[in-house]
């Protein structure tokens, strides 16, 4: 086990019990301890998914247990789980503030959000700009919809790299068409950490920051809903 899991696998441990979901986990589910039940939730069954990214084709899925949008959690009721675990996900979500709302929603009081977000300079992200607070804040009062084409624009460009206009231009439009679920957003731990006192400062979120953890090329977060 390489010392990245090592370290996801010694939070779980720490924090995580009762029933919970995980969300976008395809091939690395957290590795949980014994106390901890859990239920897969993508917005994809595991064929979709395979035919979705082709390079996951021979690759071993979790098997999906309830296909839902992540962002939304629209099939949970509210204060139901005991713990949600969503690595790598949050830099995909079109609202980051939304969706961490969701999140917390349908946590028990107490309960546990599990967060591992990529750092930008550990990954393909590395040469775009952070996402600014001002920006997310107007995702969340406007709806995400404004900065949907900037975000595949600036992939093509930076992450891609795609040198011809034409087809960058044509790149972007078929992302678009096939709401492919790239990293619209894009942080440092610092700055993922100064997001999340945002939410608690100004916007009254009803959570703890109970850990942050530099793992590698991922910060941890553990929230606890109060």
């Amino acid at each position: 086990m390489s010392s990245v899991y090592a370290f996801r696998r010694f939070f779980a441990n720490l924090y995580l019990q009762g029933n919970g979901i995980e969300i976008g986990a395809l091939n690395h589910p957290l590795d949980l301890p014994a106390s901890a039940q859990v239920k897969y939730v993508d917005r994809m069954s595991v064929p979709q998914l395979k035919k979705e990214y082709p390079e996951l084709g021979n690759v071993n899925l979790v098997t999906v247990d309830i296909i839902d949008n992540g962002e939304l959690l629209t099939t949970f009721e509210n204060e139901t789980q005991d713990f949600v675990i969503a690595n790598h996900f949050i830099e995909h979500c079109q609202n980051p503030i939304l969706t961490i709302k969701n999140l917390l929603r349908v946590l028990n009081k107490n309960g546990i959000l599990y967060l591992a977000v990529p750092e930008k300079q550990h990954c393909f992200d590395r040469d775009r700009p952070i996402t600014s607070l001002e920006h997310l804040l107007k995702d969340y009062q406007e709806g995400s919809e404004w900065s949907r084409q900037y975000h595949y624009e600036e992939w093509v460009e930076l992450v891609e790299k795609e040198p011809d206009e034409t087809r960058a231009k044509w790149m972007v439009k078929q992302l678009m068409k096939r709401e492919f679920s790239i990293h619209f957003h894009v942080w440092t731990g610092k700055d993922f950490i100064d997001f999340l006192i945002m939410l608690k400062r100004e916007l009254h979120f009803p959570f703890s920051l109970e850990r942050v953890f530099d793992n590698i090329n991922e910060t941890i977060t553990i929230l606890k809903k109060i």
